[in-house]
């Protein structure tokens, strides 16, 4: 190995250490880094939270609609609060799924929320609300996958509707949805990365705050890469344990 080669491995790895020094240890960027991440797993944790609630309420009003109603007439008063909840779901879903999730957190903050301009509640609202659409699309389906003379055995136990929907039918949906559940957790955790829109200081806006002030693109941008990566690894690694203990408990 030449002179030259020599010089340039070398000029090369002072570069490298100069671009980290430069993007983690001047000014403790390392500590935005850290706050990045807390604003975004707080975001993501609380968004689905609501999104779970919100998402298992609509899945089983419209399931019970599809199965008390279905295109039926309305009978009774019930029939008749079901079927305008279900219109309610129907509208909500249709209007979540069919718009952008940055133009919701963009309403959430400049026009819910314009006057506090609480970033952190209207990014939670506004990502639990989008997820709540694809949670009741995924609870709903497992629900009606479930056969129908499931239903039929609660009752002959003697169990009504609501005591069959919650003992029988919804552990037998979430054991068949929950590999779909966890895909919409991890898109969700990913979505967060758009939070920035809104000032937000989340991961994402950090690694791009860091990278404009040092010029240096590599390390900020492989950085967050990276902790995103580790993250999506270890919820699907807690996801596929939880379902093989689902697994285990059907022997």
């Amino acid at each position: 190995m030449n002179y030259y080669n020599l010089l340039s491995i070398s000029v090369f790895f002072s570069d490298f250490k100069l671009s980290f020094v430069k993007t983690f240890i001047r000014e403790d960027r390392w500590l935005q880094f850290l706050k990045g991440l807390g604003v975004t797993l707080e975001i993501s944790l609380f968004a689905v939270i609501l999104g779970i609630v919100l998402g298992f309420a609509i899945a089983l009003i419209r399931s019970s609609h599809d199965k008390i109603i279905g295109k039926g007439k309305c009978r009774r008063f019930s029939d008749y609060v079901l079927k305008i909840l279900n219109a309610i779901c129907n509208v909500y879903i249709t209007v979540i799924r069919g718009t952008p999730v940055v133009i919701q957190l963009m309403i959430m903050y400049y026009i819910i929320f314009q006057s506090s301009r609480n970033g952190i509640i209207a990014a939670i609202l506004a990502f639990g609300i989008n997820s709540g659409a694809y949670v009741a699309e995924i609870v709903r389906s497992g629900i009606m996958s479930i056969d129908q003379g499931q239903l039929e055995a609660g009752r002959s136990l003697g169990f009504n509707y609501s005591k069959t929907m919650f003992y029988i039918i919804l552990p037998q949906a979430f054991k068949n949805v929950l590999p779909a559940l966890g895909n919409e957790f991890i898109v969700l955790l990913k979505e967060t990365s758009v939070a920035g829109y809104v000032a937000l200081a989340d991961l994402t806006y950090v690694g791009n705050l860091v990278r404009s002030r040092t010029y240096e693109a590599f390390f900020p941008l492989i950085s967050v890469a990276l902790i995103y990566l580790v993250i999506v690894m270890i919820l699907t690694a807690g996801l596929k344990r939880l379902e093989r203990r689902l697994r285990n408990s059907e022997r």
